[in-house]
């Protein structure tokens, strides 16, 4: 029978719009190896943070929560260089002048 969990951890994510609160379980490297096919499952409902030795070494995620992750990440990233373009193109950087920057170093 699996054990109970010792403890749940709590992360907090933030994304430019608002605060998301993910609950995740923790578990021991040896419970993933014992248990696998219940870790699978815990993973289609929420993130498992694996320990080992009392640090978090590895995150296990369904697809679906990956995949809304990276999407996420590459939205913000796209809004942050596209914020930093106009600050630079407001501030007088034109393409020459960036590309006579790049070729000094």
């Amino acid at each position: 029978m699996h054990k109970s969990l010792p403890y749940r951890v709590e992360k907090t994510i933030y994304n430019e719009r608002k605060q998301l609160i993910v609950i995740m379980e923790t578990i021991s490297t040896t419970e993933v190896t014992q248990t696998f096919p219940s870790v699978m499952n815990k993973v289609q409902k929420e993130p498992v943070i694996i320990r080992e030795n009392d640090c978090e070494v590895a995150v296990i995620m369904s697809i679906e929560d990956y995949k809304r992750l990276t999407e996420a990440n590459i939205q913000e990233f796209q809004l942050f260089r596209k914020n930093v373009a106009k600050k630079a193109q407001e501030r007088g950087l034109t393409e020459d002048k960036l590309n006579e920057i790049l070729e000094s170093d």
